[in-house]
C-alpha cells in the first residue's frame, strides 16, 4: 500500500451519504447502503406484551388497582379475628395460618362482588328484582360520583385543584331541597327547577374560590378546604331553621321535597337507580365536548398546560380561572341534587355522603378523562355498593372500603412506584423515551 501524494486527497468512504457505496474511492473498507423498506411486522401477541409492560396510562392505573387490593388483602387477614388468632400459631400449624388468611381475604372479596355486581345465590330464587338489585345500587352510587368527579377533573385540566367539591355537593343539595319543597310546580317542569337550582347554587359557591384565585392570586386548595367547612357548617344551622326544618320532627332534617320534584325511578320502584344515571352520562358527554370541541375548553387547556403561553396568546387567565370553577361548582351542585332529589329527599348534615371528597378520588382514577371519571365512578360506585354486603357477610367492618380508595389514590398518585414495582418499560413517542410528570 503507498502512502498518498501530497495532492492526493485521503478518502475514507463517499463525502456524499446519497452517493451508493460502491461509487465511493477505494480505502480499504465499504460504507454500506442504507437498508429501505417497511419494518417488520409484529404479531398481536408481541404488540399485546409491549402494551402490558408499558408504563402507559392504563397501565398505571389498572396496576394501581390491583396493587391496592393487594394490599387491602392484607389488612382484611390482620381486621380478621380467625386469621390473626391463626397467625399467632404459624410455627406449630403454618398451614392454618395460611388456610385462614385465604378464606378472609376470599370471603370478603367475594363478598364486595356480590354486592356490587352479582349474586349467584339470587339465581335459585327466581326474583329478578333480587338478581339485578347489586347492579342497579352500583349505578346508584355512581351517578353523582360521576358529576363530582367531572367537577374535580374540569378543575385539573385548567391546572386548579378543586378540593372544594364537598362545599359545592353541600350548596347543590340546599338549592335543590328549597326549590323541591318551598316552590310549588307541575310535574315535569318543577324537577327541571330544581336540577337548576342545584346548579346555580353549586356554580355560586364555586365562583368564590375562582374569583379569589383569579383576582388575589388565594390558592384554591386553602379557599376551597375553608369554604367546605363553612358549607358544612351553614348546612348544620339552617336544617334547624323554622320553614325548612320538618315541623314533626325534633332532629336537624328538613322537610321532604314534593314528589313532582323527584327524580323518578329508571326500573320502577324495586330499584333505588334513578334519572341521575342518564344525566351523569349527558354531563360527561357535555364535558368532552367543551374539553375538545370548544374554544372554552381549548383556552381551559391550555391556562392548565401553561399560563403563561396562554397569556402570551392572548388568553385572559383571570377569566379562565373563574369559569372552570363556576362549570365545576355547577357539575358538582348537580351531583348534590341528584343525591336529594334521587335517595335523601330532605337536608340532614351528612346528606353529602362525602361524595365531594371521593370525586378527588374518581378524577385521579379516570387521569382527569370525562369518559375515564365514568368508569372510576363506577369502580368506586361499586366498592361502596359491595361493601354493605362485605361487612354482613364477611364480618369486614365497611371501612375497608376508604382504605382501599386510599391506597387507590396513593397508587395513582405515585406512578413511578408502580413503574419500579412492576418494572414497566417507560412510554415512547416517537422514538424519545418520555416519563409521567403527573398523576393525571
Amino acid at each position: 500500500m503507498t502512502e498518498p501524494t501530497k495532492d492526493e486527497p485521503v478518502s475514507d468512504g463517499p463525502a456524499d451519504p446519497g452517493v451508493p457505496a460502491a461509487a465511493a474511492p477505494a480505502s480499504g473498507f465499504t460504507v454500506p447502503a442504507a437498508q429501505d423498506g417497511p419494518a417488520p411486522k409484529r404479531s398481536f401477541g408481541q404488540l399485546l406484551i409491549e402494551e402490558l409492560t408499558t408504563a402507559n396510562s392504563f397501565m398505571v392505573t389498572l396496576l394501581a388497582v390491583v396493587l391496592a387490593m393487594v394490599v387491602g388483602g392484607l389488612l382484611i387477614i390482620v381486621v380478621d379475628a380467625d386469621a390473626r388468632a391463626a397467625w399467632g400459631y404459624f410455627f406449630s400449624a403454618p398451614g392454618d395460618a395460611i388456610s385462614y388468611s385465604w378464606y378472609a381475604v376470599r370471603d370478603a372479596y367475594v363478598a364486595l362482588f356480590q354486592g356490587a355486581v352479582f349474586d349467584p345465590s339470587s339465581l335459585s330464587g327466581g326474583d329478578a328484582a333480587q338478581i339485578f338489585y347489586p347492579i342497579t345500587e352500583t349505578l346508584t352510587y355512581a351517578a353523582p360520583l360521576t358529576f363530582t368527579g367531572l367537577a374535580v377533573a374540569l378543575a385539573f385540566r385548567a391546572g386548579l385543584f378543586n378540593i372544594g367539591a364537598e362545599g359545592q355537593v353541600i350548596f347543590g343539595c340546599i338549592g335543590g331541597a328549597v326549590a323541591g319543597f318551598a316552590v310549588p310546580l307541575p310535574y315535569g317542569l318543577h324537577l327541571v327547577f330544581a336540577l337548576l337550582a342545584s346548579a346555580v347554587f353549586g356554580a355560586l359557591w364555586g365562583l368564590i374560590p375562582g374569583f379569589l384565585k383569579a383576582k388575589t392570586g388565594a390558592h384554591e386548595v386553602i379557599t376551597t378546604i375553608m369554604l367546605n367547612n363553612v358549607a358544612a357548617i351553614f348546612l348544620v344551622w339552617l336544617v334547624t331553621q323554622k320553614g325548612v326544618q320538618d315541623p314533626g320532627r325534633t332532629d336537624a332534617i328538613s322537610k321532604k321535597v314534593d314528589e313532582t320534584a323527584k327524580l323518578p325511578h329508571i326500573f320502577g320502584d324495586a330499584y333505588r337507580v334513578n334519572l341521575a344515571v342518564l344525566l351523569a352520562i349527558a354531563a360527561a358527554f357535555g364535558v368532552s365536548w367543551l374539553l375538545n370541541r370548544s374554544t372554552l375548553g381549548f383556552e381551559f387547556r391550555a391556562v392548565g398546560a401553561n399560563p403563561d403561553a396562554a397569556r402570551t396568546a392572548g388568553m385572559s387567565i383571570s377569566k379562565a380561572y373563574i369559569l372552570v370553577m363556576v362549570v365545576a361548582g355547577a357539575l358538582a351542585g348537580l351531583g348534590g341534587g341528584s343525591v336529594l332529589l334521587g335517595t335523601a329527599h330532605a337536608l340532614t348534615p351528612s346528606v353529602s355522603a362525602g361524595i365531594g371528597i371521593d370525586g378527588i378520588t374518581v378524577a385521579l382514577l379516570g387521569r382527569a378523562k370525562p369518559w375515564g371519571v365514568v368508569g372510576a365512578a363506577l369502580l368506586i360506585g361499586g366498592l361502596q355498593a359491595g361493601a354493605v354486603k362485605m361487612q354482613a357477610a364477611a364480618n369486614i367492618p365497611i371501612d375497608m372500603v376508604n382504605v382501599l380508595q386510599a391506597l387507590i389514590v396513593v397508587f395513582i398518585a405515585a406512578p413511578a412506584l408502580i413503574k419500579a414495582i412492576f418494572r414497566l418499560r417507560a412510554v415512547t413517542t416517537s422514538g424519545t423515551t418520555t416519563t409521567l410528570a403527573k398523576g393525571w
